[in-house]
C-alpha cells in the first residue's frame, strides 16, 4: 500500500472527528482564516471533482430501470425535510428570518458526497449511491433557489441567477469534468487518479469547513443558552433525515442493500456547499445552522452504520446464520 493508500485510510478512521475538529479550528483561527474565504469554492469544486471520478454514466442507466428509489430519496431531500425543517424553524425562531433560511438552506442542499463512504462500508446499493449523489448535485442549481423561493418567498432577499451560477461552477462542471474523464478512460481513472486525489479531498473538506467556520467565529465566542438550542433542533432534524430515509424505504419493502443507501442519503448533507452558499449569498447569521450541522454529521453517519448492522443484518451475518 503506497504513501497516499495509507494516508487516506487513515483519513477514513478519523472521518467522525474531523469535520468538528475543522470546526473548533475554524472558531479559534477567527480572523486569521477569514481573508481566505475566496478558496472555498476553488477548493470545494477540487472534492466534487475527485468525488466523481468513481462514477460513469453507466451507473445513471443501470438506476434508471428502476427509478423509484432513487425518486423517493430525492422527495425527502427536497421537499419532506425542507418542509419539516421549514416549520420547526418557523415554530422556534419566528422573529428570525435568516436563522430561518438557514435551517431552510440545510435542508435544501444536495445530499453529501461522503455518503458514498459510508454506504460502500454498510455493503449499500453503489449505483444507486452513486446515481443519487450525482443526479441531486447536478439539478441543485435549480432545486435550492426554487425552494428557497417556495417556502420564504420575498422575505429573504437573495441573488437567485448568481447562486444557480456558484451552484453550476462549484458542483456541476467539476462532476461532469470527472464523470466524462471516468468515461473516457474506460473507467480506469476510478483505480488510477481516483485513489491518489481521495486524501487531498478529505483534507479539503476539513479546510472548507474550517474557512467557513471562522466566518460565524463571532456567534460561537458568545457562546449561549440560545446557540445550543439551535445546535440541538439541527441535531434532532439530522437524525431525524436518517430515520426518515430508513423507514419509508422498509416501508416499500426494498431489498437491504437500497436501504442502507437511503438511510446515508437521505440523512448526509452536502454541508461544505452549503456553507459556502450560505457564507457567499447571505448573511452571517444565515450560516450558523448549516455550520452546526457540520459538528454532527460525521459522528452520527458512524452511529447510523452501527445501528443498520443490528437492525438490518450484513449479508455475511444472514450467510453465517443460514449456514448454522
Amino acid at each position: 500500500m503506497d504513501v497516499l493508500a495509507r494516508v487516506n485510510k487513515s483519513l477514513e478512521k478519523i472521518m467522525p472527528v474531523l469535520t468538528p475538529s475543522s470546526v473548533a479550528i475554524g472558531v479559534l483561527a477567527g480572523t486569521h482564516l477569514q481573508p481566505y474565504a475566496f478558496l472555498s469554492p476553488w477548493v470545494f469544486a477540487f472534492m466534487t471533482f475527485a468525488g466523481s471520478l468513481g462514477a460513469g454514466f453507466k451507473e445513471f442507466a443501470k438506476v434508471l430501470t428502476r427509478p423509484l428509489p432513487l425518486v423517493v430519496n430525492l422527495l425527502i431531500l427536497h421537499a419532506l425535510m425542507p418542509f419539516i425543517a421549514w416549520g420547526v424553524a418557523h415554530l422556534l425562531y419566528p422573529d428570525d428570518m435568516h436563522v430561518v433560511t438557514g435551517f431552510l438552506l440545510a435542508a435544501l442542499i444536495p445530499t453529501g458526497i461522503s455518503s458514498f463512504l459510508w454506504s460502500s462500508i454498510y455493503m449499500g446499493n453503489i449505483a444507486l449511491t452513486l446515481s443519487i449523489i450525482l443526479l441531486d448535485t447536478m439539478i441543485s442549481p435549480l432545486v435550492v433557489p426554487f425552494g428557497m423561493y417556495v417556502l420564504l418567498g420575498a422575505k429573504v432577499e437573495m441573488d437567485t441567477w448568481d447562486m444557480m451560477q456558484g451552484l453550476f461552477y462549484m458542483i456541476v462542471l467539476p462532476s461532469l469534468a470527472g464523470m466524462l474523464l471516468h468515461h473516457f478512460s474506460q473507467g480506469r481513472v476510478k483505480k488510477t487518479l481516483a485513489p491518489k486525489l481521495a486524501p487531498f479531498s478529505k483534507l479539503g473538506m476539513g479546510v472548507v469547513v474550517a474557512i467557513n467556520s471562522s466566518m460565524v467565529a463571532s456567534y460561537f465566542h458568545a457562546f449561549d443558552a440560545r446557540l445550543l438550542g439551535m445546535a440541538l433542533v439541527v441535531l434532532f432534524l439530522a437524525i431525524l433525515g436518517y430515520l426518515l430515509g430508513w423507514w419509508i424505504s422498509r416501508l416499500f419493502g426494498w431489498e437491504r442493500d437500497v436501504i442502507v443507501t437511503l438511510t446515508f442519503n437521505s440523512g448526509m448533507r452536502n454541508i461544505s456547499a452549503g456553507a459556502v452558499m450560505a457564507i457567499t449569498y447571505f448573511p452571517a447569521t444565515v450560516a450558523l445552522p448549516v455550520v452546526l450541522g457540520m459538528l454532527f454529521q460525521q459522528t452520527l453517519a458512524s452511529t447510523f452504520g452501527k445501528f443498520l448492522d443490528v437492525v438490518e443484518k450484513t449479508p455475511k451475518k444472514i450467510t453465517q446464520e443460514a449456514a448454522q
